[in-house]
């Protein structure tokens, strides 16, 4: 089998190139199900490459499940995948806008914090923080200052809406590069963080009465938002592969997911329940809202990319911030939406807070543009393995079989699962008794019927705290 596949040096990656060239292929049906693909020493002569390069590209396709590899007999595409959803159609979805966002579209207008602590925990293993102690403040203080020195006063009037055209521009790259997410600048919102990303979007598409799935358990956030725009919550259940798409009630109209890194218990959604999530859209005429809260950070291999790559009808709202990987004080986040969609989407930001700080997206666009961030990232990724590391066997050797964990694989925090019943207060008292600090996951339910379970951050106590802290807490349950 011959394969023509167009390689530039320009184009990123060599591994990467072939990787998205079969998988496209993969996707659109030129390579059916059950095809064979061709040796990586075949193919490696056939292009002209290293047969290193070629097997990174097989690793990510079989990592992604679009190949799978049979003992002795070699590679070939995955024959279980639904690729109904990948078909080109004929005519592209129109979203519903809610009454709020047809007068915003017509015409634009010319917590209470639940993991503070009354006292601070030597051994606090909170979640949904970053480890500030890392992060480069004297490199970002220089951006900061050189960009506040030589702003023209122009610039520091009101900015536009969508943010700032720089921002959005290496936005858009680093998304392309690091998560798959296939946009333009013009389909880039500016925003204070991923939960004003979260009110816009329920404020423009979402009516009273509207049936909203979300994960059962999930993100608060969300949560709190749909309640207050007196949306029909449609609890779905959650399972090791994450959210079930065929548990969603009939009737919804929008769905609220983590797929990276379900929040809160870790899982991974993997492909076929991505391509199923995207086929029951298809069906219903529903839209999917995707928060990648923690998509960069993956241990034991490459991040999926993004649901919203796999995309090709304009459903996904895609939205991710920056307070979680650069610091939290730093409200920046971001919103990839359908062109369709920004007129009311930047209207209602407008409304909002008319803008994000210029400096501060003059500095972040600085700061990713640079490289600054990419490598601040691997930093990150290095730091947080080793913790995890410390951690999963700190566990291990106090607790043995006595729990289950999940979330190991990716993101800044697991989840604890006793198997004997217990009292999640209970023991997260005397956790705090023991000067260490753990979250139950109950107020993440909706349903009444909960599992107990015990959220575990990690990114900001050090390997020694970490196993001091999981040592305390011998016994506990």
């Amino acid at each position: 089998m011959n394969f023509v596949i167009p390689l530039a040096s320009s184009a990123g990656p060599l591994s990467r190139q072939i990787y998205q060239h079969l998988r496209d292929a993969i996707l659109s049906g030129k390579l059916p199900a059950g095809e064979r693909l061709p040796s990586t020493r075949e193919l490696a002569e056939q292009l002209h490459v290293s047969r290193t390069v070629v097997l990174l590209a097989y690793d990510q396709l079989l990592a992604e499940g679009y190949a799978s590899g049979r003992r002795g007999a070699g590679t070939y595409v995955t024959t279980t995948l639904n690729l109904r959803v990948m078909h080109p159609q004929t005519e592209s979805f129109h979203f519903r806008l809610s009454q709020y966002g047809k007068r915003l579209a017509a015409g634009p207008p010319q917590m209470r914090d639940e993991l503070r602590r009354a006292r601070p925990l030597r051994y606090d293993f909170v979640y949904g923080r970053s480890n500030i102690d890392i992060f480069p403040f004297e490199a970002w203080r220089r951006l900061l200052l050189r960009n506040a020195r030589r702003a023209p006063v122009h610039e520091l009037d009101y900015g536009a809406a969508a943010g700032s055209p720089a921002l959005r521009q290496a936005i858009a790259a680093h998304l392309q590069r690091s998560r798959g997410v296939v946009c333009d600048p013009s389909q880039i919102l500016i925003v204070n963080g991923s939960a004003q990303a979260i009110d816009l979007i329920i404020r423009v598409l979402v009516n009273p009465g509207d049936s909203i799935a979300v994960e059962d358990p999930g993100y608060q956030g969300a949560r709190h938002g749909l309640r207050a725009a007196r949306a029909r919550l449609r609890p779905v259940p959650v399972d090791h592969d994450g959210i079930i798409p065929e548990k969603i009630p009939a009737g919804t109209r929008m769905v609220f997911i983590t797929p990276s890194h379900q929040f809160p218990t870790g899982a991974v959604l993997p492909l076929a329940r991505r391509l199923a999530l995207l086929d029951w859209a298809r069906r219903h005429r529903a839209v999917i809202v995707e928060d990648d809260y923690d998509g960069e950070f993956r241990y034991g291999g490459q991040a999926l990319a993004s649901l919203q790559g796999l995309d090709r009808e304009g459903r996904v709202l895609y939205l991710g911030t920056f307070s979680r990987t650069v610091f939290p004080a730093l409200r920046i986040g971001y919103l990839v939406a359908p062109r369709s969609l920004m007129p009311a989407l930047a209207a209602a930001k407008w409304i909002s807070d008319r803008h994000t700080s210029t400096l501060e997206q003059q500095t972040l666009a600085e700061f990713l543009a640079s490289g600054l961030y990419e490598r601040f990232l691997r930093r990150v990724r290095r730091s947080n393995s080793a913790r995890r590391d410390a951690l999963l066997d700190a566990i291990h050797a106090v607790f043995g079989p006595a729990i289950e964990v999940t979330g190991q694989g990716a993101g800044a925090h697991i989840v604890l699962w006793p198997k004997t019943e217990l009292d999640e207060a209970t023991i997260v008292a005397r956790a705090e008794h023991r000067g260490v600090g753990i979250y139950g996951i109950a107020g993440h339910y909706v349903a009444r019927r909960r599992r107990p379970g015990i959220i575990l951050g990690f990114a900001r106590l050090t390997p020694a705290e970490i196993r001091e802290g999981i040592s305390r807490l011998h016994g506990i349950f």
